[in-house]
């Protein structure tokens, strides 16, 4: 028997983005039903592989800075309400060469807004951080509050919390179709339909089925995470900060990052180091079946990235695993009104540095639904979908 619900709003999607958003709406006391083809926490999208970085000076720009100071100030409530421990603020470091435009532009956001932080000259960046085989010139910003968030944990805290308010979640529905009519949309799965006043389109890699005028707008890419096994200082690499290595040059296109990142040593000696990087040279579609690295991609992770500059680390990666980017021209994200549907929201495109900014932004996408006033300190104006097209 097929289902027939009415709600205040249907959100779609629950990752990062919508877990944040069917929380904050719950918590606000409105009704709200919540849909996912899956059962969130899922690896078929963009919300796993066990950690996320986050860092308050983001080289991205200036209107990024506000979302995830207010993300970390959820994430601690959200801590307190559930007794999970989400965000580790264990230091981030950002390894450049001077001139960098990212490199610069983190330096200069962290003035601009406070952020404590330390510019660490070469022999300062070789005697603090060794794991790092640095050439002659390079040099870091160190951020003391930076860290990481563990993504799986951060979704089921929210989505438990949203039960808690009293949403109602639907998971493992596939969403076939949506219409929308003055002051009211329709939400059709493969198990029912839901009726609300307002529709929240949070589907990640999924967007382009959901909004199909935004196929030239968005584009999927898959990445990979691989755990390289260590062979000599696992207490320095457990206790090192999150990192960022910028090899330098203009960001273009769907590029936001020349260079790759890591992490600290937390699953204990035998678990590896996690290190990515991201690839755009061709788009996929999500389909439910993620494909782990090969084996030449992981020795092509290690030869180009890892070999040289993280001498500590060995070949032939511990595991490996895939994730999707959905991404705009300019890596903008997405967060407005459908342009010819008023009650349809469209969230997304986290652009692969989103999901340190998820909390907030689904505070601020709630506000909104709800049409109670915004914080002052929160400004989506720069994720219009005219922005994005530019």
């Amino acid at each position: 028997m097929r289902r027939s619900e009415t709600a205040t709003a249907i959100v779609v999607g629950l990752g990062a983005v919508g877990s944040a958003v069917c929380f904050q709406l719950a918590a606000r006391g409105l009704s709200v039903i919540g849909l996912d083809q899956y059962e969130p926490p899922h690896p078929y999208g963009s919300t796993h592989g066990d950690t996320r970085i986050t860092r308050l000076a983001v080289g991205e720009g200036a209107e990024y800075v506000p979302l995830v100071r207010r993300s970390h100030e959820l994430w601690r409530q959200i801590e307190e309400e559930t007794g999970e421990r989400l965000l580790t603020q264990c230091g981030g470091i950002i390894l450049s060469r001077p001139g960098s435009p990212f490199f610069e532009t983190t330096q200069a956001l962290a003035q601009q807004f406070a952020i404590r932080h330390e510019r660490l000259s070469n022999a300062e960046l070789r005697d603090r951080f060794p794991m790092f085989a640095v050439d002659d010139v390079t040099e870091a910003y160190y951020e003391p509050d930076a860290g990481y968030v563990r993504p799986e944990a951060a979704v089921a805290a929210q989505l438990a919390l949203a039960r808690r308010h009293g949403a109602e979640l639907r998971l493992g529905e596939r969403v076939r179709a949506w219409a929308a009519s003055a002051g009211r949309v329709a939400v059709t799965t493969d198990a029912g339909t839901y009726e609300a006043e307002q529709l929240v389109i949070c589907a990640g890699p999924w967007i382009r089925q959901l909004v199909p005028d935004g196929a030239d707008l968005f584009a999927v890419y898959r990445q990979l995470l691989h755990w390289f096994p260590i062979r000599a200082g696992y207490q320095q690499l457990r206790d090192m900060p999150i990192f960022v290595w910028d090899f330098g040059g203009e960001r273009s296109a769907f590029v936001h990052l020349h260079g790759f990142y890591g992490f600290p040593a937390v699953d204990g000696p035998s678990g590896g180091v996690k290190l990515a990087t991201a690839t755009y040279e061709t788009t996929t579609e999500p389909d439910g079946q993620p494909l782990p690295a090969s084996d030449a991609e992981a020795a092509e992770m290690y030869r180009d990235y890892v070999h040289s500059r993280l001498p500590w680390l060995g070949p032939g990666p511990v595991r490996t695993v895939p994730c999707l980017y959905t991404s705009t021209r300019e890596n903008r994200f997405v967060i407005d009104r459908h342009p010819d549907h008023e009650d349809v929201l469209i969230v997304s495109a986290c652009s692969g540095h989103g999901f340190k900014h998820s909390a907030a932004i689904g505070e601020a996408v709630a506000q909104w639904v709800a049409g109670g006033p915004a914080s002052p300190d929160i400004d989506l104006t720069a994720f219009r979908l005219a922005a994005a097209h530019r």
